[in-house]
């Protein structure tokens, strides 16, 4: 599984992506809900009745009566109705704004559960070839100290080194385990394989290379700092939809009505009424209601300019933030490079001096676990910076599937999900030159 199969996987069935897709397919409805309030509402209306009467003098009389009305209203002048249509719209247009972050945040999280993978596999395999690498030493010294060229303290110091190093085994393999899973819930099924950065591959720096311009595109494009914005314009139209009260309304109305009955004391009839005509509706008095909702329609528009603010200054700091971030750590990982360089000399110069009898047993075990542990790092920083340049252009609101597929063509090192024992033969395998020393200690 690489990285754009995972994609397509989550998307399927995250539970936060359908809920934002709900979201807007909800908030879509009140654009024609608001455009009805410009079209006519017809109503009609039928009776049937049966009657009957009893007098003393005289048996019981039955009769009946029916009617049938229908009846228009047709909106000529509603000022309210204008606010209502634009904020259905700008409501559409915020949610979408939502879904985008959405699926930028999904793109995100399966990102980081995709590498948090590889970086648990990269500790697991550096830790198995640790654990080979010191059981050589520890034979190399368990052999030495029988044929009386070394002392037991380096069996001894050779013996503890790996009892630790088992027990990080034994704990990275269930560090493992919990990453693959989150990976599984993530895209509903555990994968079998998976692609790792190749060992060389240089990573490509930030484009553009200046800060300013990542700020910038975040105080304008972030879809936090949009939504934000567009829930600014909504209590805008508030306040003009409140203020809106103070204006008549006229509507245009037309009714038609028949009805016909009959009885002992009345011969059969037939009325028809008809009328047409335009009614105004203006607000008198309304104990100050109308004044109190246009209060508060202001203070919720100043509440919502400063969100938008708090929102452009969080993207702001969000942006640089992950520019410095993935600078530092691509600085980092080329320096952990040239460390594993020298680390992997001095763990050679370590084993020739050991053979040799210059060097003690510890100063190997020390350079190993120096070499292993600098890989750790290196694996790590690698990942991470490309977490964080994914999260930078997610702060500037321009993270899309592409970035992914960018991402997902370096990953071009194909592993299973499970790390098999034998290490023999990977790039991951530490060289350990174990011998019998050239005079003793």
């Amino acid at each position: 599984m690489d990285l754009m199969l995972a994609l397509r996987d989550a998307s399927r069935q995250d539970s936060q992506l359908a809920s934002a897709q709900a979201q807007l397919r909800a908030v879509q409805q009140r654009l024609p809900q608001a455009q009805s309030l410009f079209l006519p509402t017809v109503n009609a209306s039928a009776n049937y009745a049966q009657q009957w009467t009893e007098v003393n003098t005289n048996p019981s009389v039955n009769y009946t009566s029916q009617g049938l009305s229908l009846s228009l209203n047709q909106p000529v002048f509603r000022l309210a109705n204008f606010s209502t249509l634009e904020q259905s719209k700008l409501a559409i247009t915020q949610v979408e704004a939502v879904l985008a972050a959405s699926q930028q945040d999904l793109a995100l999280r399966v990102a980081q559960a995709y590498f948090e993978v590889l970086i648990s596999q990269d500790a697991l395999i550096t830790l198995r070839s640790q654990e080979r690498a010191i059981n050589l030493q520890f034979e190399s010294a368990k052999r030495n100290f029988e044929v009386g060229t070394a002392t037991i303290t380096d069996q001894q110091e050779a013996q503890a080194r790996l009892d630790l190093t088992r027990a990080s085994v034994a704990g990275a393999q269930n560090d493992l385990q919990t990453k693959v899973a989150n990976l599984t819930l993530l895209v509903g099924e555990r994968p079998s394989r998976v692609f790792a950065l190749e060992p060389k591959l240089v990573l490509p720096a930030p484009t553009p290379a200046n800060e300013a311009d990542w700020v910038s595109a975040a105080r304008k494009s972030n879809f936090s700092v949009v939504q934000a914005q567009i829930g600014e314009e909504i209590a805008k139209r508030e306040i003009d939809k409140q203020r809106a009260a103070n204006y008549p309304n006229v509507d245009a109305v037309a009714s038609s009505s028949a009805s016909k009955g009959s009885s002992p004391f009345q011969p059969s009839s037939k009325i028809q009424n008809n009328s047409i005509g335009l009614q105004v509706s203006v607000p008198l008095y309304t104990g100050g209601a109308i004044a109190a909702r246009i209060a508060e329609a202001n203070a919720l528009y100043d509440k919502s300019r400063q969100d938008a603010e708090t929102a452009r200054r969080a993207a702001e700091q969000g942006a640089r933030s992950a520019f410095l971030s993935v600078n530092s750590l691509m600085a980092q990982a080329k320096a952990l490079e040239e460390a594993e360089k020298s680390s992997a000399l001095a763990l050679e110069s370590n084993e020739l001096g050991y053979q040799v009898g210059v060097r003690i047993n510890i100063d190997v075990l020390n350079a190993l676990q120096q070499l292993t542990s600098t890989r750790r790092d290196l694996s790590k920083a690698r990942y991470d910076a490309l977490l964080t340049g994914l999260r930078l252009k997610a702060a500037a609101g321009s993270l899309t599937a592409d970035d992914l597929r960018s991402v997902n063509a370096m990953l071009k090192a194909e592993r299973p999900v499970d790390i098999p024992q034998d290490l023999s033969g990977t790039v991951f395998d530490v060289p350990v030159k174990v011998g019998q020393p050239l005079r003793g200690r």
